[in-house]
């Protein structure tokens, strides 16, 4: 079965809020490539922005979160769009709360963890980097969905 990898677009803090990710989810980076890694002739970076991020990824169990800062020769990234966000399948009420709890810290609660009218316990938030999440937990499925 396919897996589904979220990537994250930042304007130049994806170091520091792939390093907060990592608080939360645990575990290590599989890389962390800078601009500086890929400039050439073809493809010239402003000093600025040598230590950049251009790839980076976080595996969380089978799957990877991965993201880079935005070149400011493609502009900026909207930090404020809210048509996508990244959900989270918890296999315990516990992990829900230790996922939703740190993960929110410092950003804005839009509905706090709690048992939800459809069955499930759930949550959603946008951390204090702009990213949106969807923090679930549903006792027949325990994370397999």
């Amino acid at each position: 079965m396919a897996l589904i990898n979220p990537h994250i677009n930042f304007n130049g803090n994806a170091e520091e809020a792939f390093t907060f990710y990592k608080s939360v989810f645990g575990g290590e980076f599989a890389i962390v490539m800078r601009f500086k890694d890929m400039a050439s002739a073809d493809f010239p970076i402003p000093e600025s922005e040598a230590n950049n991020i251009m790839h980076i990824a976080l595996p969380i169990g089978p799957n990877v979160l991965m993201g880079n800062d935005v070149p400011s020769f493609m502009g900026k990234t909207n930090e404020n769009e809210n048509r996508s966000k990244i959900s989270i399948s918890a296999a315990t009420k516990e992990e829900a709360d230790k996922l939703f709890n740190g993960l929110s810290a410092g950003g804005q609660i839009e509905m706090p963890i709690a048992d939800s009218p459809w069955g499930s316990y759930f949550g959603m938030f946008r951390d204090k980097y702009g990213i949106e999440w969807m923090v679930d937990f549903d006792k027949k499925y325990k994370g397999k969905i």
